[in-house]
């Protein structure tokens, strides 16, 4: 691959039904671009009135092995009922070329959008990640990267120091707050935990409902603790959230055994999260959809928010984890 990382710019619908034709697909209507700021991501039809959507990944951000681990990974969980977003093979592919780009296509899934103040929907989708991560646990990945401080913590800090949208009259107080928040994750962070594939970025958004629910997007399929999987779908206070997470753990147990111990990695891997997305929007500036739709980065207003956010999520880690009721 050749591309850097702003290679979209020379992605035209033309190029996208030209890729699509080269496979035997004849779109007969409009491209639709659906919400992705990491890759590119069309829905259209094609001449027998079938819908797909295609995507088009980001140039340089995954190698052809990881992107097949990400597609093998689909088709496991396929063959095993996880209800999911698989790619669809042509001529015994799934991940396909064109003009430099990889690309899949998959069949567009449709569906409501997951309500996560919906409680039975929610033990719904705790049931499904249960059996979505006995599927994982088959299995390891050989080349997908895994959740740990190195990539989310370590790497963003250094990227921090040198980037200049962070204000240079806010970047020394911004640097110590990651600088305490890294030590307060570090001392919570140990790899005692089983690991195994995980989808990787389970949040509401990424869960469709559809008599049911139905997982897609599974660009950030890593390995990890299981419990990755389950902090995003929490929301509210305290209460709530321990009312939302017994739901989910009784109905994941009903598939996979849950360790409650990973509690304790919640707010470790929601600080992470909090750091790896600062430092992935960095990274993206060059790509002129992101200054387009982050005007907010380099202003200082954002970086004092930042800051205070941190030092925050200090404080919250050093109080209890969250912790199921426990059964008499």
């Amino acid at each position: 691959m050749t591309c850097n990382a702003f290679t979209f710019q020379t992605l035209h619908p033309d190029t996208i039904m030209d890729a699509l034709f080269e496979q035997g697909i004849r779109v007969d209507s409009g491209l639709i671009a659906l919400n992705s700021y990491e890759n590119r991501v069309y829905q259209f039809q094609d001449e027998d009135r079938c819908r797909y959507v295609v995507k088009f990944y980001r140039p340089q951000r995954w190698a052809a092995e990881q992107i097949l681990e990400e597609h093998e990974f689909a088709l496991d969980l396929q063959r095993d009922d996880v209800p999911v977003a698989a790619p669809l093979a042509f001529h015994h592919r799934t991940l396909l070329t064109y003009q430099d780009f990889y690309f899949a296509v998959f069949p567009s899934v449709g569906g409501r959008q997951f309500e996560a103040d919906n409680l039975d929907q929610m033990e719904w989708v705790g049931r499904y990640l249960g059996r979505l991560h006995q599927t994982g646990a088959k299995k390891s990945f050989s080349h997908r990267p895994d959740i740990g401080v190195k990539e989310y913590l370590i790497e963003p800090r250094q990227l921090f120091e040198t980037t200049p949208l962070i204000p240079a009259a806010l970047k020394a107080d911004f640097l110590r707050a990651v600088d305490k928040l890294i030590d307060a994750v570090m001392a919570q962070w140990h790899n005692r935990f089983n690991l195994l594939r995980l989808h990787g970025d389970c949040h509401a958004g990424n869960i469709l409902w559809r008599d049911g629910p139905m997982f897609v997007d599974l660009d950030d399929a890593r390995t990890g603790p299981a419990v990755q999987d389950l902090w995003m779908l929490l929301h509210g206070d305290k209460a709530e959230q321990r009312m939302q997470l017994e739901m989910i753990v009784e109905a994941y147990e009903e598939f996979s055994e849950f360790n409650t111990a990973e509690l304790g990695l919640i707010e470790p891997l929601r600080a992470m999260r909090l750091v790896y997305y600062l430092a992935w929007l960095i990274r993206r500036w060059d790509d002129p959809a992101f200054p387009k739709n982050f005007p907010w980065l380099n202003s200082e207003d954002h970086w004092r928010r930042q800051t205070l956010i941190f030092l925050e999520q200090v404080n919250v880690l050093q109080e209890p984890p969250l912790a199921l009721t426990p059964m008499y």
